[in-house]
């Protein structure tokens, strides 16, 4: 008989700090996870390779293999998410963390409860993005899940960075409202920038120039719509 434990997301921890790892797995199993970890790289390796995780949570500094290369390692092989700790906090090191294909990235120390919380925001996202499509239709224009890519016709529409952010946190749930905080808290990976009010008016911006890639009619948005008092969500066909 199956139980609860079975249907458990799988966590691999990756950290070269014994106390951290036994913390970190303690604290996780009283959460509902299921959770193996390892001492360095080369030990991930080897688990990853006979085990199935859905999600790695991995330290940027260790000796022999460092964090940033096993990311870049694991983005060419599958696209289970992985969640970065590092003593390092400036945004260089964290941009150098996302370029290499981490999902979130956690300096140290940290309150493990953000660390749950950063978790839990993470694993809610992947379910829907493997279930859907991997091309969604908006009238004359296409967006590529995958790729991250939206065309009208053979034509590649370019988008800026928070722009393409954008459309993958929006086509990972169509037809489901998203909150403008919920955006903000998605998009604002680099905190501090902005507060409260001031960085969801700067969403409404950048979902008006959006709209302008994606409408006919900008002014009267068919797939990219305002839910009032909810936020915003894209409509397919």
């Amino acid at each position: 008989m199956s139980t609860a434990a079975d249907h458990a997301p799988h966590i691999l921890i990756v950290d070269d700090d014994e106390r951290i790892r036994t913390l970190l797995q303690r604290f996780l199993k009283t959460r509902g996870y299921w959770v193996t970890a390892a001492r360095d790289a080369a030990h991930a390796r080897r688990l990853l390779a006979g085990l199935d995780f859905d999600l790695v949570v991995l330290d940027v500094m260790m000796p022999g293999e460092d964090g940033l290369s096993l990311t870049r390692a694991l983005r060419q092989e599958r696209d289970t998410p992985v969640l970065l700790l590092t003593a390092r906090g400036e945004t260089d090191d964290r941009i150098a963390g996302l370029e290499a294909g981490a999902d979130d990235y956690l300096p140290k120390p940290f309150d493990p409860k953000e660390l749950l919380l950063r978790i839990s925001a993470i694993l809610r996202r992947v379910p829907q993005e493997t279930v859907l499509p991997k091309l969604l239709y908006m009238g004359a224009v296409r967006y590529d899940l995958e790729r991250g890519e939206l065309w009208r016709g053979d034509a590649p529409v370019r988008l800026t960075v928070t722009e393409a952010a954008l459309m993958r946190i929006l086509a990972a749930r169509p037809g489901e409202p998203v909150a403008r905080s919920e955006l903000v808290e998605e998009l604002g990976r680099d905190r501090g920038q902005l507060a409260g009010q001031a960085q969801e008016r700067a969403i409404d911006v950048q979902i008006t120039r959006l709209r302008r890639k994606l409408e006919t009619d900008p002014k009267q948005p068919r797939y990219l719509q305002t839910v009032r008092g909810e936020g915003y969500m894209l409509v397919t066909d």
